[in-house]
């Protein structure tokens, strides 16, 4: 074919669609639903359900390590989040917070607390800093402003 007769050949024509950038599904997928795999999956087991609990039971009763930790992750997921148990000074002002970091950094360097667990405490510190140093600044320019009304006649 020659140039000349593919650019009288015209492009097949589309099939009327979405729009670029829009999606066909706005809403997106519903909260909740499953996939086909999941649902086969599900419908493959539900009459077995029960025989297959009492044969992990049964492995496990046994001796099988492998099921003995898979029924205890499922029944015994790990706690993602626990509470820690570190004295921190009382904070009323920034010099505070400096001896608060010193305690939490001491905290870890004495394996008291793991630095995964320090970084949240950290990051709390330094919010209740960036708190008082606006609440500092605040003040400071209302006096400011005060003292510009009274030098300045009206």
């Amino acid at each position: 074919m020659t140039v000349a007769k593919t650019r009288n050949k015209q492009l097949p024509q589309r099939r009327p669609g979405f729009q670029p950038g829009q999606s066909g599904n706005p809403a997106g997928r519903p909260k909740g639903s499953r996939n086909k795999a999941s649902i086969l999956a599900q419908e493959m087991l539900d009459g077995e359900v029960e025989i297959l609990v009492r044969r992990c039971i049964d492995l496990v009763l046994a001796g099988d390590q492998v099921a003995l930790r898979l029924c205890l992750e499922r029944l015994l997921p790990p706690r993602k989040d626990v509470p820690i148990r570190l004295a921190l000074p009382e904070i009323t002002g920034p010099q505070d917070l400096i001896s608060a970091m010193a305690t939490l950094l001491a905290a870890v360097s004495q394996g008291e607390i793991t630095p995964l667990e320090a970084q949240p405490l950290g990051q709390l510190l330094e919010a209740l800093r960036r708190s008082i140093e606006t609440n500092d600044l605040d003040a400071r320019l209302e006096q400011l402003e005060t003292h510009l009304r009274l030098e300045v006649p009206q």
